[in-house]
């Protein structure tokens, strides 16, 4: 738990993943492990979560099928560690490159550009085409602001979801924890929905996904926070701690406010409030309901550089608590 090793480890597989991040043809020969978990997860549910059975039953096979995959994937990742170990340092340099697979700076901010890329060149269409690869509600439904909201949006909950949590759990558990943790927001994002088909059989992945997040939310908010303090400086960082504590509650997820929240105040915008999903209209509450209800492009170009301050601001902390160990 929070030895040098991994903590050493971990900056150089946040320097690794912010220079090369995803690349797509590695992709192309070998499945993502997250895809192979996605595809572990599939099976899973086509057997297992039954129609027939009653909501209680379906409940329990979704809490049985995570537990099984859970252990299965801390196990290999202990496994790894094992093998890693006995190569000294090169394998040190390998768990590097696997935990940087886990990681998504870089691919993050590449998809979030491509939408204010689409914006620019194609206008409304080309943006809705870009955001619709990112986020889940209904594309046709949003005009400019929307599209360009629904991308920072993305930004903020994934720069939580997609990096900071999974170097929280990797710098807590090691890789067993890293692994579990991505195969947990993996099944959330596939089987942790509210309707008829997931209510039950999700609800496991969907309540231990919220536990999981809960750190690495308020985290990335605080690491926000301290981004604007170093750019924006005094009085616009006070503007996020009103935000922060006043909106993040508002958020329909335990968790998601708090780094949308503090992003909405340090880019200057609202963000969330009503959206279409599955042409179901939501009234959601504004957060930061006083920033500029127009978003635009600029906007996305400038959370982007939010973005990777907080992640610089991040592996500062990273080697601090490495120093201090």
């Amino acid at each position: 738990m929070l030895e040098v090793s991994s903590l050493a480890i971990l900056i150089g597989a946040l320097v690794l993943d912010r220079l090369i991040g995803d690349p797509e043809r590695v992709w192309k020969i070998v499945p993502h492990p997250v895809a192979g978990f996605g595809a572990l997860i599939a099976i899973f549910d086509r057997h297992f979560n039954r129609q027939q059975d009653t909501g209680a039953a379906r409940a329990r096979a979704g809490t049985l099928v995570l537990a099984l995959l859970l252990l299965f994937v801390a196990v290999i990742g202990r496994w790894l560690e094992i093998a890693f170990d006995w190569i000294g340092p090169v394998g040190m340099a390998l768990e590097a490159v696997v935990v940087a697979v886990f990681l998504a700076q870089k691919s993050l901010a590449d998809h979030v550009e491509q939408v204010q890329d689409g914006l620019r060149d194609g206008g409304i269409e080309g943006g809705r085409a870009a955001v619709s690869r990112i986020v889940g509600r209904d594309p046709e439904t949003l005009d400019e602001s929307g599209v360009a909201r629904a991308a920072i949006e993305s930004l903020a909950e994934n720069a939580s979801d997609g990096v900071i949590a999974p170097a929280f759990w990797y710098a807590l558990f090691g890789l067993p924890g890293l692994l579990a943790y991505k195969l947990l927001n993996t099944a959330d994002s596939m089987i942790g929905h509210r309707n008829a088909r997931y209510l039950e059989f999700g609800r496991a992945a969907a309540r231990l996904d919220d536990v999981a997040n809960w750190i690495p939310a308020r985290l990335t908010g605080l690491m926000i926070l301290f981004a604007t303090l170093t750019v924006k400086g005094f009085r616009q960082a006070r503007r996020v701690v009103v935000v922060l504590f006043r909106d993040s509650g508002k958020h329909r997820s335990p968790n998601a406010g708090w780094p949308e929240s503090a992003m909405a105040a340090a880019v200057g915008v609202a963000l969330s409030g009503p959206r279409s999903y599955e042409g179901q209209m939501t009234e959601d509450p504004y957060l930061n309901v006083g920033g500029r209800h127009f978003v635009d492009g600029k906007d996305i170009a400038t959370a982007i550089a939010v973005f990777w301050r907080t992640m610089s601001v991040f592996m500062v902390l990273v080697a601090v608590c490495a120093v201090l160990r």
